[in-house]
């Protein structure tokens, strides 16, 4: 039924959750698993001269970022081979990460996305907003939440 499913992970334990659940569902549908990590874009500080010397290039910022999605996303590569699931990784960077995990989702032809909420609620939820409840509004591609 389900042949690739999308994990966007962010590295929370209950990223971590939706991690060991994305694995469950392809080791019994004998499907693969696709992780992805989204990391912030680099901007460049306004006028801000009293901390110059925290200014890092956007190359500094890339190889930051891909630090920490190989950290993040050697979860969904250890979770995969213990179950012995086929597993492949991506991150990306960008302001929006539901317009980064749809698309990924269709680039990679996943036929699910499996992903985590933090189950935020009223005034909370609407100020904070959420990349699950945008990623259910905008894909194309089912979307199976775990809180």
């Amino acid at each position: 039924m389900f042949r690739n499913i999308l994990v966007p992970t962010d590295g929370s334990p209950l990223s971590r959750r939706a991690i060991k659940r994305a694995v469950q569902l392809a080791r019994e549908q004998t499907g693969r698993v696709t992780g992805f990590y989204v990391g912030p874009p680099w901007k460049p500080r306004g006028n801000d001269e009293s901390i110059p010397y925290r200014m890092v290039s956007p190359e500094q910022h890339a190889a930051s970022v891909k630090r920490v999605a190989d950290r993040i996303l050697n979860a969904v590569k250890r979770a995969a081979a213990k179950a012995g699931v086929p597993c492949t990784c991506s991150y990306s960077m960008g302001d929006y990460p539901y317009l980064k995990i749809v698309e990924v989702a269709k680039r990679n032809g996943c036929d699910l996305i499996l992903m985590a909420t933090h189950g935020r609620r009223g005034i909370s939820r609407l100020l904070l907003g959420s990349e699950t409840t945008k990623v259910l509004a905008h894909s194309t591609v089912p979307v199976m939440v775990c809180r």
